[in-house]
């Protein structure tokens, strides 16, 4: 493990005497223990491992695949994972396999920054939607840290390639990974260059949700991914980026969903529940959860996140209407998401402080009886 990652003395003290060995996992529980969950990348490259041969010989997508349970690593970064126990059975038994981290799950914007010699794009692809007439001289641009920086300078700020304040790394390539915290919940997502989808600028792609990002210390056969200076933690993605993450596409959707009505399923278990005592609340908040919990039986395409807000709504509203404690509310919230998406408790508190808050604004009252 390089020395400026500050592996602490207890996790040394773990690893086996093979310097490899203990590259490997070092890098890999140091990820782990900041919230990123890490993924095996094949030896000496960048790309995830390989899938095992039944799932290549009959293929299904990460959702049906019964590795992913199992611990196994399958699917690339759909494999991530903070399980000390796989992290351990993973590099401790292919000590040669590099780091990924699944930026998604971990609320990670990393901004890649590549260098490559090749020719600039037609004008409109430089900064896609930012106009550049003909009359602009665009002698010397050569690389995603002059895209960048000319960005930077439009808005007034200083170039992520110079931020001081948060994670950097730098690539054996030339490039740069600058790693932000994702803020407010926002589920961005990747892009790659100035493609015709989503993009930031020429030779700047974006790592977000669905994509992973190599963490620093990992070697490849190229060279090793060195942090730069002595900053090791992610800082809050500014302002000003996120706006033109937004501006440029990659923000599709809100990641919360806005406050809805309280599902009809939810409504009928609260009425159900009429105005009796512990019980009655008891199964009531195993009705308004159960689709959270049924969430978990899929690792993703289940709409986690708007089932979530909305049992958040609902409990917010009975919150409001004097049925439960706020304390109870989000304990109940908090255990039934992180049994549906563990690793994922960071992203979770935001949801549901957000759908709790909504729903306070408008009490859920029960009544006994008929109607």
């Amino acid at each position: 493990m390089p020395a400026e990652l500050r592996i602490s003395s207890s996790d040394s003290s773990q690893l086996t005497s093979k310097p490899s060995v203990a590259a490997s996992l070092a890098t890999a529980r140091w990820c782990a223990r900041r919230g990123w969950p890490v993924h095996p990348l094949a030896s000496g490259r960048k790309t995830p491992v390989a899938n095992c041969p039944d799932c290549r010989s009959n293929p299904h997508s990460p959702a049906e695949c019964r590795c992913l349970p199992a611990g196994r690593s399958c699917h690339g970064f759909h494999a991530a994972t903070l399980d000390q126990r796989h992290i351990t059975q993973w590099w401790g038994s292919r000590p040669d396999f590099g780091v990924g981290i699944a930026c998604g799950p971990a609320g990670l914007v990393v901004i890649d920054i590549d260098a490559h010699s090749t020719q600039p794009p037609t004008r409109d692809r430089i900064l896609p939607g930012i106009p550049i007439g003909d009359h602009v001289d665009l002698t010397g641009l050569a690389n995603g840290f002059h895209t960048l920086g000319v960005l930077a300078a439009l808005r007034g700020q200083r170039s992520p390639a110079a931020d001081s304040t948060t994670l950097r790394v730098r690539t054996p390539s030339g490039g740069l990974h600058v790693w932000y915290r994702a803020a407010d919940n926002r589920r961005w997502r990747c892009s790659s260059g100035s493609s015709q989808g989503a993009a930031l600028a020429w030779q700047v792609d974006v790592r977000a949700h669905g994509g992973y990002i190599i963490a620093p210390g990992t070697s490849t056969r190229d060279g090793t991914y060195t942090p730069v200076d002595d900053v090791r933690e992610p800082a809050a993605l500014p302002p000003w980026l996120a706006q033109e993450l937004v501006r440029t596409g990659h923000l599709p959707a809100p990641s919360i969903p806005a406050p809805r009505p309280v599902p009809p399923r939810a409504q009928q278990a609260v009425l159900a529940a009429g105005g009796g005592g512990r019980d009655r609340t008891r199964s009531m908040l195993a009705s308004i959860l159960s689709p959270v919990e049924a969430c978990g039986q899929v690792t993703e395409g289940a709409g986690f996140s708007d089932t979530l807000n909305r049992a958040a709504y609902t409990l917010g509203g009975l919150v409001a209407a004097g049925r439960l404690t706020e304390e109870e509310a989000e304990h109940a919230l908090t255990q039934a998401a992180s049994e549906a998406r563990p690793g994922q408790e960071r992203r979770a508190a935001q949801i549901i402080r957000s759908g709790l808050t909504a729903g306070r604004q408008h009490p859920l009252h029960t009544r006994r009886g008929p109607r």
